[in-house]
């Protein structure tokens, strides 16, 4: 009977359960399929092969296991621009183990439902637009080791669930908008070895169960609202290297015992907080220690002489403290003499007292960063401080050191910064200190100094901020000054006894956002040239003694904004195209100006606009309560002389316009500059363009269809019919810039000699006169559907549209397209060519992200081919490229080479893979990128690679040793080419050879890592 109840049993499972592989299929499958019926299908069209034209383990994104056929062990679905909802239905996927939909779009709640995948181990919705709470029922995931939910505008505490997750070894909740305090059930997480909640809205007191994370190495709480002391229990963490707690609100005094317990602590950042009481002695005792930054709290009394047994110490930053030194407390000086790999020293901010002592002269040669502001330091800045002589940055300022400037600072060739301002030093500048060619910026304001502006001062030919204002100089500006072409940021000579007119050469300072020259001697008039300065924003000449009348070369001037000509004596009329610039903040008060005051523009806002002590000013807006303008009956008596006058200046007029037109077209077919014909072939396979055919493609030049601005000119997006391509790019010259001629007769010269793969390609080109009368030169270019490296690099910095980030595998093949057109440029054309401006912005991209290297405009010839090459290869006499890329020597005069080009690609090389953008702020301290990558790349290397390199591979296997190879050997090619000395440099033929093996070991590791994935 046994028997036949069993018999039954086999008989209805057989026929009532469903067989295993058909539940699982359908499961799965529907699960899928609900999933992308909740989201978009992405504009790459990422989803499209989740169709029955294919098994569902074949659709993009989705790996099957090897040992449970059919079922869903991964699902990857990385920087596609999904965007909708994500489905509970995920939950159905019970052999999911790798859930990565990190940098899409989605929206909504995290499902809670996810907490049913008891198999998940890597979980990774980073970058996404994510809201609510973090679900407590993912702390049920107890296979889980991998959680990354940062950049999202999640919000709550991290639910105390968490602390079950024994098996987690990195739990990532970095950049979200989570609030409340920390649980203490974090506590549990004994096998934690990385904890990152920084840029969060934390607050409250850091749990003391933190202290039973024995395995943790690196604890990052930096960026919160953090509050209270540091619980003993953190002292219990022995294993630790990296304590960072900086930017929060946290006080109270460093234990006594603070390294005798934490003795393998390599770096402690508490960088902006609220400690106080003594720096312990104890800190000497951790030896392994490289980095200590305290900045930014309320630490008091002395500075531990012990601190120089740290021999391994390469930062030390104690600014913005209260600590004091006098007499004897300066030997804390004296040991850092034993820190012989110390590259920062940041001790500004201080009460500090004394005179510096000369020990200063025995510092780590090492040492690029020395800054003693802001302290009460006082007598002469000592001779040995030129024995520094690696130093970027040397920071002085407000302090009470007087005296002169010793003539051996001349000597700190590497100087990139020098702040002395706000001291009492008298003398004359040092010509010496034009020696200093690396000069970034350059503050000697509010001082004694006497004497003239030195010449020598524009040797400084990467200088973007120069500041000698509220000082006692006399004499003329030096004409040389205007010459410094690197000026970005500003120029100040105001307060100062400065004389003799502004030079027309000030309008060569075309990058310059401010030029402050106020209460001077200067005289004259505005030079008309001034319009050079297309960046400038803040113009300040008052308090002068100039005169005339405001030029109308001023109206050029598209970004000036603030324009104060007060205190001069400027007259006659306001002219009315002073009211249609785009000025917030107009002063022409105390002057000589008479007639109607204009009502348009800065004009409407009384309160913008300062008129005061011009007593024949009438009319204007009412809010101006100036007088009504009269017209007065005698001037009728002169209407038939004015007619007359009128009569013949018209017909004077019209003659000069016919003798013009008839100028105009006789150089138009005759002059070597307007005809396109010496430059490329008399059979040329270009087709014609003419400027009407530009006007209608580029609906009259509208901003619609303006899609980027360069040195030379500007950039339009044009439909155009050349063979197969309908849309192309037109760049039209601005001719009114200096040197915008040359660089486009040098890019026709480039670009009809070359061909290749990675190089732009010109379709057209047109040079004629416009409706006008006036020369118009363009080029037309194929159009890039990606636009430039640049924008997707620094896509914050990008406006008009979004850019997912590029992953290794890309920036490595872009990386590889651009020394191979180098490479193409100076060893295989038909005539050697240095590039001399290459950038991310020149760097453009197809629809297939394949890398052209365009803009040719500064580009040398090595060898002149013929009788034109003077022009086109033109001087060597200024700045070659942009500021940040531009090759040391060239800011001495060197001539272009192809080491120069290497040194750019090198910066390139070093941006693309940190992500760190060479003219950043952090940069302007005396550190450069090369520098900055220099310092990290033996012991902290994976500090300074771009996070965002590996967003394609589900964070599975990206710190293999063939990847790591991979990008040590890049950054080495980074660093190799833009060496200080072009001898020292790489060629870039060895770099093509580095890079493609490069990119073919990670071609082979990609591989190996698809193979490994299809076997889960």
């Amino acid at each position: 009977m046994g028997g036949f109840h069993l018999l039954l049993l086999i008989c209805f499972f057989s026929f009532h359960l469903p067989s295993n592989n058909f539940a699982t299929n359908e499961t799965d499958k529907l699960a899928l399929l609900a999933f992308k019926s909740h989201m978009s299908n992405g504009p790459s069209g990422a989803l499209s092969s989740w169709n029955d034209s294919f098994h569902y383990c074949q659709w993009q994104g989705v790996s099957c296991s090897n040992h449970h056929p059919d079922r869903v062990t991964a699902l990857s679905l990385v920087s596609l621009s999904l965007s909708g909802r994500i489905s509970p239905s995920l939950a159905n996927l019970t052999f999911l183990k790798s859930l990565n939909l990190s940098d899409n779009k989605f929206t909504g709640n995290i499902p809670a439902e996810l907490g049913h995948l008891s198999r998940l181990q890597f979980l990774d919705l980073n970058m996404n637009n994510l809201d609510g709470n973090i679900p407590s029922t993912l702390g049920n995931c107890s296979n889980l080791k991998f959680l990354s939910l940062g950049t999202n505008n999640l919000q709550g505490t991290i639910p105390p669930q968490f602390g079950f997750l024994e098996q987690l070894e990195e739990l990532s909740l970095f950049r979200n908008n989570l609030t409340k305090s920390i649980p203490s059930t974090l506590g549990n997480l004994t096998k934690l070895i990385d904890l990152y909640l920084r840029d969060n809205k934390l607050d409250g007191f850091i749990p003391p169960s933190l202290g039973q994370l024995k395995a943790i190495k690196y604890l990052s709480l930096s960026e919160n609202y953090l509050s209270g002391k540091i619980p003993h229990s953190i002292y219990n963490l022995t294993a630790m290297l990296w304590l960072s707690l900086s930017v929060n609100q946290l006080d109270g005094n460093l234990l006594s015992n603070f390294c005798d317990a934490l003795q393998n602590l390599q770096i402690i950042a508490f960088y902006k907080n609220q400690f106080n009481g003594q720096i312990p002695i104890s800190i000497s005792n951790c030896s392994a220690m490289t980095m200590i930054d305290l900045g930014s709290n309320n630490f008091r009394g002395t500075i531990p002489d012990s601190i120089g047994t740290l021999q391994n110490l390469f930062w030390l930053d104690m600014s913005s403290n209260q600590l004091k030194a006098t007499g004897d407390d300066w030997r804390f000086f004296d040991s850092l003499i034993n820190c012989t790999f110390l590259q920062k020293l940041d001790l500004g901010d201080n009460q500090l007292q004394g005179m510096l002592p000369s020990s200063i002269a025995n510092l780590s040669t090492s040492l690029n960063h020395l800054s003693l502001r802001m302290n009460p330091i006082s007598g002469n800045i000592p001779a040995e401080v030129g024995k520094l002589t690696n130093l970027i940055a040397l920071e002085l300022h407000q302090t009470f050191i007087e005296g002169t400037i010793p003539k051996e600072i001349g000597k700190l060739w590497n100087l990139e910064g020098l702040g002395l301002k706000g001291n009492m030093l008298s003398g004359e500048i040092p010509s010496s200190l034009g020696n200093l060619t690396k000069m970034n910026v350059f503050l000697l304001e509010n001082n004694a100094f006497t004497g003239s502006i030195p010449e020598e001062l524009s040797n400084m030919q990467l200088l973007n901020s120069l500041n000698l204002s509220n000082n006692q100089l006399i004499g003329p500006i030096p004409k040389k000054i205007f010459n410094l072409h690197s000026l970005s940021i500003s120029l100040d000579l105001s307060n100062n006894y400065l004389n003799g007119s502004l030079p027309p050469e000030i309008g060569h300072l075309g990058n310059v956002a401010k030029v402050y020259l106020s209460n001077n001697k200067l005289s004259g008039q505005i030079p008309t040239t001034i319009d050079g300065c297309q960046l400038l924003q803040i113009l300040h000449i008052d308090g002068n003694q100039l005169n005339g009348s405001i030029p109308l070369s001023l109206s050029n001037m598209i970004g000036l904004q603030d324009l104060d000509i007060s205190n001069n004596a400027f007259s006659g009329p306001v002219p009315e195209f002073v009211g249609q610039m785009k000025l917030q903040h107009l002063n022409i008060s105390f002057n000589n100006f008479e007639g109607e005051l204009p009502k348009d523009g800065v004009f409407r806002n009384a309160s913008a606009v300062d008129i005061r002590g011009n007593s024949k000013l009438c009319g204007g807006v009412p809010e101006m309560h100036l007088p009504k303008c009269v017209l007065y009956n005698q001037k009728k008596k002169h209407n038939s002389k004015i007619i007359i006058v009128i009569i013949f200046c018209i017909g004077g007029i019209i003659c000069l316009c016919i003798t013009m037109f008839l100028i105009a077209h006789f150089c138009c077919k005759r002059g070597p500059y307007n005809n396109p014909l010496p430059l490329v072939a008399k059979n040329s396979e270009y087709q014609k363009v003419s400027y009407n055919d530009i006007l209608r493609a580029t609906n009259n030049f509208s901003l619609e269809n303006l899609i980027g601005r360069g040195s030379f000119g500007d950039v339009y997006k044009a439909l155009m019919n050349f063979e197969n391509v309908s849309t192309v790019a037109v760049k039209v010259l601005n001719l009114k810039h200096r040197g915008a001629s040359r660089s486009f007769f040098s890019e026709c010269r480039v670009l009809r000699k070359v061909r290749h793969r990675n190089l732009l390609k010109v379709l057209s080109l047109c040079s004629t006169i416009d409706h006008h009368g006036n020369d118009f030169k363009a080029l037309i270019f194929e159009l890039m559907p990606n636009g430039s490296l640049e924008t997707w690099l620094h896509p914050d910095a990008c406006t008009n549209r979004q850019f997912r980030s590029l992953n290794l595998i890309e920036r490595l093949n872009i990386a590889t397209d651009v020394v191979t057109a180098l490479d193409y440029l100076h060893n295989h054309g038909p005539t050697p060519i240095v590039h001399c401006d290459l950038k991310p912005s020149n760097v453009l991209l197809d629809e297939d992200m394949t890398a052209h290297v365009g803009d040719f405009g500064l580009a040398r010839f090595l060898v002149q081919p013929d009788s034109m090459s003077s022009l086109l290869t033109g001087s060597t006499d200024g700045l070659k490229g942009s500021i940040g890329y531009i090759p040391p020597e060239y800011g001495m005069g060197g001539k272009a080479s192809v080491e120069g080009d290497a040194y750019s690609f090198g910066i390139l090389l070093l941006e693309m893979f940190t992500g760190v953008s060479p003219t950043d702020e952090r940069f302007r301290d005396g550190l450069s990128l090369h520098n900055y990558v220099q310092m990290a790349f033996s012991d902290r290397f994976s500090e300074i690679i771009d996070h965002k390199l590996f967003p394609a591979n589900g964070g599975e296997n990206t710190n293999s040793e063939d990847v790591q190879d991979c990008l040590v050997s890049v950054i080495q090619c980074g660093l190799l080419c833009s060496k200080l000395s072009p001898k020292e440099r790489i060629g870039i033929k060895e770099v093509v050879k580095e890079l493609n093996w490069a990119r073919m070991k990670l071609a082979a590791e990609m591989r190996e890592i698809k193979s490994d994935k299809s076997k889960i």
